[in-house]
């Protein structure tokens, strides 16, 4: 149920969003700095591409960023000239606290992983107010404890997290709570509040901090931005890239520190007559004591207001800060800021009251405002040139020549400077462009238009590949993520109809000609025998496989995917979808439906029948392997590869095919002269429940046949959703002997027992929200169609027969419950840590993991992937 378009827009957030279709300037400030920069594709100049090794953490404090920048609670302008962020030292921790922590991928044993706790409390899309919780441990920061823990433990072993060191033992941490309001576009207001919540007096350093993305070094650019001291309590900050000289105005006594966003070319480069003062000025002189780490002179690229303080038990201090153009110094700078951040906190609470609609219960309100919040944290300005990356710049040493023929090399058109929606802007700080399709469905509630730019990101010039594939992620954009655009294309489309009272056909053509061009690349480079059945690779699915499903296949021959051609017949269906929605406002885009009508049913017959995917013993749809002396071999490994089939489906009011002539005879034509393709889809000209014609790549038999296993507790239906891989496979794990080697796949509920692709995925039986999500949304367009009368038992063995409707709402129910209280109070995502559970400064802040374990609910993997887990959001809407 969409929030009502009037009250929402009717809000001041909402007429600010309403702005925005005219004028960006609402959202020029936003989080969008990175959580790491350091460790990524774009920062690593190695000869190996072992990106992890060659920019490090420890490195990260001295070594200036190319492509970004990263900090705690980062605010920025959409090109980050200006960067905003804090600092933390607790007078115990060896390494000033400017950015989180985490280990690198070979230093985890599951993968890269972060170690600390932070939570995204609440935002406003237009970033008008947006509020974080950092939690710092008042002892010294576990660094090497938690490395060396977790490089001891091996795959079969949980994780090692920062709540297992006892660090947060007896309350000893500060909860540190940074808030963002704006007074007009461009008037940032900074607040932040710091609570000890433990039994004594604890000192802390405090360090606000804004400093200038270093663009300069690369080529040598003579026009600096500059920092200057104007008095104790107030700088003026200077840019060449930017419209307005600013001014930052510190609202308590602080020492004001200056040093330069530049590499420490002596620590990192062994340099011994290199200038200063350097990146790392601030580290070296609140920890170390060095006074010629920082400029007396009063003037940088980076600035500080150093806080020094004792902050009693129980109690809490406030810091305030205002970064606004120079031209507004006049007024005073905090006369009326708690004003302004109650009128914003009061507009938050104003415009997610209009998003919760009937959500009234206080812990759904609380999970799904906290989703949101997440989604809205989560943008980053993501800047990567390609070409330039592999060139090297003038001022710098040439990278190696084997670059060109690396990762990459056939990307050069490639040219991101855009604000994205990041997945984890610290496990996953590069945009994948199926979790960007996922990400706009929940954006799609609380800011259509963004929603909307960010499918049209990936279909543009600069992102797209001339050859009409997309980019799949900065690590290999050659990869092939699954093609749901066109399905995200339509459901935002559809939202954004609902919302706002407007059809966006402009939109929805600008895609669907794009779309129509990646949709040609799939077909003839993806279906390697022409025969409408596709071998995409791992598809996202990471470890899925009895083997690595993106490299040759051990045995030889090709592997033939289930998940891939139905992703196709999917995509197919959902082109067809839009085409027809077209072509009610253009009557010559029915014949862009009719090609994907026939695209659909060649890929549909192409799975079911005879050497197809379908398999007749055990009623389920398999990978089959295709040797060169024509054996083909299924894969019987039961995992929710057999159910993708299920997303292959879509409904068209039946009231609009008298506006369709050409298509609605064209498609007859074709089921009457092949009633071979006609009996394996539904009917298209008789109407269902809900006066809808419904095209699915299954029948009623076959449906049935998939549910009946989806739906089996001893199979995939977890009390928390649907699991990737059947349990069935506990007991027995599917194997596949060939050449004296044997292949197997067992149920993993948690995390990865597998080093394939680095160990830091599992497909191999944890429930994953997206997956779960694609299954309810298939459930529902299913019961359009198939009404009240079709009834499946649920859960299997039960004896209760429900509505496709209804298992969908116990689905998004099970899902929903990962975040939610239990009858004990419990919450299935936190785990086991008890503190986490029950301490009522934890007990209400929910942590939107990548993947959950199917067996206990725990929270795994990216522990802020409210990318795709954001979708929850959506359910809790559907469901209240």
């Amino acid at each position: 149920m969409p929030p009502s378009p009037a009250a929402l827009f009717a809000t001041a957030e909402g007429k600010r969003l309403v702005a925005t279709r005219t004028s960006k300037s609402w959202r020029a400030w936003g989080p969008y700095l990175s959580e790491r920069q350091w460790g990524t594709v774009r920062e690593d100049y190695s000869p190996n591409g072992d990106s992890w090794s060659y920019f490090t953490h420890d490195q990260a404090r001295s070594r200036a960023y190319r492509w970004g920048e990263d900090g705690i609670a980062g605010f920025g302008d959409q090109n980050l000239h200006w960067c905003l962020g804090l600092a933390l030292w607790n007078g115990q921790d060896a390494i000033l606290k400017e950015r989180l922590f985490g280990l690198a991928n070979q230093e985890g044993n599951h993968g890269e992983d972060v170690k600390e706790l932070y939570y995204y409390i609440d935002a406003l899309p237009t970033h008008s107010y947006m509020r974080m919780l950092y939690k710092y441990p008042q002892a010294a920061y576990p660094y090497e404890r938690l490395l060396s823990e977790n490089r001891k433990r091996g795959y079969d072993d949980r994780e090692f997290e920062l709540t297992d060191t006892g660090i947060f033992a007896e309350n000893r941490y500060f909860d540190v709570f940074v808030e963002y309001a704006k007074a007009a576009p461009d008037d940032i207001l900074m607040r932040v509040t710091i609570a000890n919540r433990g039994p004594d007096a604890a000192p802390l350093h405090v360090l606000p901090q804004l400093w200038a993305r270093n663009i300069w070094d690369w080529t040598a650019r003579p026009d600096l931005p500059e920092i200057r001291r104007l008095a104790d309590d107030a700088v003026s900050a200077t840019h060449p890239d930017m419209p307005k000289d600013m001014r930052l105005d510190i609202g308590q006594p602080a020492q004001l520190l200056f040093c330069d966003n530049e590499t420490n070319r002596v620590r990192i480069y062994n340099e011994p007559a290199a200038p200063g003062p350097f990146k790392d000025g601030f580290h070296d002189y609140v920890i170390g004591g060095l006074t010629d780490s920082v400029r007396a002179e009063g003037w940088g690229t980076k600035c500080a207001a150093h806080h020094e303080m004792t902050v009693p038990a129980g109690e809490e201090r406030v810091l305030r800060l205002r970064f606004r153009p120079a031209d507004n110094a006049a007024a005073s700078a905090f006369v009326d800021f708690d004003a302004i951040f109650a009128a914003r906190r009061a507009e938050a609470d104003e415009f997610y009251n209009a998003v919760h609609g009937k959500v009234t219960d206080p812990e759904l309100r609380r999970v799904q405002r906290q989703a949101f919040a997440g989604m809205l944290w989560s943008k980053q300005f993501y800047h990567y040139d390609v070409r330039a990356w592999l060139m090297g710049d003038p001022a710098e040493p040439k990278p190696p020549q084997s670059r060109w023929q690396g990762r990459n090399a056939d990307w050069v058109h490639m040219y991101n400077a855009d604000i994205v929606s990041m997945p984890d802007k610290w496990e996953y700080p590069w945009y994948a462009s199926w979790d960007l399709a996922f990400h706009s469905l929940p954006l799609a509630k609380i800011d259509p238009e963004f929603a909307k730019e960010q499918l049209l990101l990936l279909v543009g010039d600069n992102y797209m590949h001339p050859n009409g594939q997309l980019p799949a992620y900065e690590y290999a954009f050659g990869d092939a993520n699954p093609p749901i655009h066109a399905w995200a294309t339509w459901r935002v489309f559809s939202i954004d109809r609902e919302m706002t009272g407007i059809a966006d056909y402009t939109f929805l053509k600008r895609m669907l000609n794009k779309l129509m061009l990646n949709f040609t690349w799939w077909v003839n480079r993806r279906d390697a025998g022409g025969r409408n059945i596709f071998q995409g690779g791992f598809l996202g699915l990471d470890n899925i496989g009895i083997f690595d499903r993106s490299s040759p296949v051990p045995m030889g021959g090709t592997l033939s995917q289930s998940d891939a051609t139905a992703w196709m017949a999917m995509s197919a269906l959902n082109l067809m979808r839009i085409s027809i929605e077209v072509a009610l406002v253009d009557s010559s885009y029915q014949d862009m439906a009719i090609k994907y009508f026939e695209h659909f049913l060649y890929i549909v017959e192409a799975a079911a029948k005879h050497g197809g995917l379908w398999d007749e013993q055990d009623e389920f749809f398999y990978d089959r392997l295709e040797l060169g002396d024509g054996q083909e071999i299924p894969i019987r490994a039961r995992t929710i590869v057999g159910l993708i089939p299920l997303f292959a489906v879509e409904v068209v009011r039946h009231s609009d095919q008298p506006r369709l002539p050409e298509m609605v005879a064209r498609m007859k034509w074709f089921l009457e002269h092949r009633p071979d393709l006609a009996a394996l889809v539904s009917n298209w000209e008789t109407p269902g429940y809900q006066s809808v014609s419904l095209l699915s790549m299954l029948r009623g038999h076959r449906m049935k046949c998939l549910l009946r296993r989806m739906l089996a507790e001893d199979e995939f239906l977890s009390p928390y959703g649907v699991r990737s891989v059947s349990r069935a496979h506990e007991k027995k794990p599917y194997v596949f002997a060939w050449g004296g080697q044997e292949f197997s796949l067992p149920y993993w509920p948690a995390e990865s027992h597998s080093g394939l692709f680095g160990g830091n995925s599992n497909w191999r039986g944890p429930i994953w929200t997206q997956m779960n999500y694609l299954i309810i949304d298939s459930l529902r367009l299913f019961h359009a169609y198939y009404g009240d009368e079709f009834k499946v038992e649920c859960p299997v063995g039960s004896g209760i027969q429900l509505t496709l409707a209804d298992i969908a709402d116990e689905l998004a129910r099970r899902v929903a419950g990962l975040f939610l209280a239990d009858k004990t109070g419990r919450r299935a995502a936190v785990g086991e840590s008890e503190q986490e559970q029950t301490d009522p400064h934890f007990r209400d802040l929910s942590l939107f993991y990548e993947y959950f374990d199917g067996d206990t609910g725990r929270g795994l993997g990216a522990s802020h992937q409210t990318g795709w887990t954001g979708l929850v959001a959506l359910l809790i809407g559907d469901i209240a």
